[in-house]
């Protein structure tokens, strides 16, 4: 597979990194057997590249993929956030912090749950908006000189922000979601990136699973799937954003390729400093979204997904609003 600069602070990367959230939590049942080896399996397949998070499970799946990358724990790029503040007890409470105590705090105990000395990149997974960003991003650098961590990352976070934690310390990469109905990256952020050498990471690349084609219904979810309370997936919305999808199918099958190889395809063809981690805790479906890799699209077919999916095409709200007010884009 093949291998790119992650950034401009000397991290390597494969082309394709592997989102593990969904092993832990969010998208229905778990099966920590299957997920280990859909992790040890991307790694053969060339994968080097692997998200976690703290607030995922919350903190389990960090133990999760600090146990499955330990056999090639140094040859690998691990990357892990802090700064969704969840109580195990109660799991719907969320609050931010991005405190500089907090962030040493966090850092300590993703370090331990990882079983790892250092990470690859650490994220600031949502703005503290109590916090100033200068704050935060000045104790990520401590954890730096402290080899602690090699490189800092930011999430869902706006091309204003971007530039003022930049300035306080090199930012690695930026992740957010970027996908055919996810484009709202396209006014500034991707610009920005490039031109401040910090990397893209598109995560939720195939719509949270819809641009997969594999979704028919709103019933088609389990009852404990957060997909359930999300705008997208409901009501007319989910039926408009299906007739979409099926638009996408129609030209997979022309191409002789899956839909979600032509949705990966199409977000690795926005350039070399974007960097998708589709998530799935399945190998089949690890296995299709590595065929991506394969698939190269021309000027005119491109134009052509972004006729048959244009900007703004996409119903409802990728996050429920309250939780949009929180991000702050």
């Amino acid at each position: 597979m093949k291998s790119l600069p992650l950034g401009s602070q000397a991290l390597q990367s494969s082309r394709l990194g592997l989102g593990c959230m969904g092993m832990s939590e969010f998208y229905g049942p778990i099966n920590d057997q299957e997920s280990l080896h859909t992790i040890q399996r991307a790694y053969d397949l060339g994968i080097t590249f692997f998200d976690t998070a703290d607030a995922y499970g919350p903190y389990i799946n960090e133990e999760l993929v600090g146990k499955a990358i330990r056999p090639f724990r140094n040859k690998i790029v691990l990357a892990t956030k802090f700064g969704i503040v969840r109580d195990p007890a109660n799991a719907a409470a969320r609050s931010l912090n991005g405190k500089p105590e907090y962030v040493i705090k966090s850092c300590e105990n993703s370090l331990k749950r990882l079983n790892t000395t250092i990470i690859d990149l650490y994220y600031l997974h949502r703005k503290d908006p109590a916090t100033p960003i200068e704050e935060t991003v000045q104790a990520m650098a401590k954890l730096v000189q402290q080899g602690k961590i090699k490189t800092i990352g930011l999430s869902e976070v706006n091309a204003s922000t971007l530039r003022k934690a930049h300035a306080i310390h090199p930012i690695t990469a930026l992740q957010t979601e970027y996908s055919l109905w996810s484009r709202d990256p396209e006014d500034e952020l991707l610009t920005t990136c490039k031109e401040l050498g910090v990397a893209f990471v598109a995560y939720s690349p195939l719509g949270r699973g819809f641009l997969t084609g594999h979704i028919k219904h709103p019933d088609d979810f389990a009852p404990d799937d957060f997909r359930r309370n999300s705008p997208r997936f409901q009501g007319e919305n989910f039926y408009k954003n299906l007739e979409l999808v099926e638009k996408l199918s129609s030209l997979a099958i022309k191409k002789g390729c899956t839909t979600p190889q032509l949705a990966l395809a199409w977000v690795l063809a926005q350039g070399d400093h974007v960097f998708p981690i589709p998530g799935t805790k399945r190998v089949k479906y690890l296995e299709e979204n590595v065929g991506a890799l394969e698939i190269s699209l021309s000027p005119g077919e491109l134009d052509l997904l972004v006729i048959t999916a244009p900007k703004g095409a996409v119903s409802g709200l990728r996050y429920p609003e309250a939780v949009m007010k929180s991000i702050g884009l």
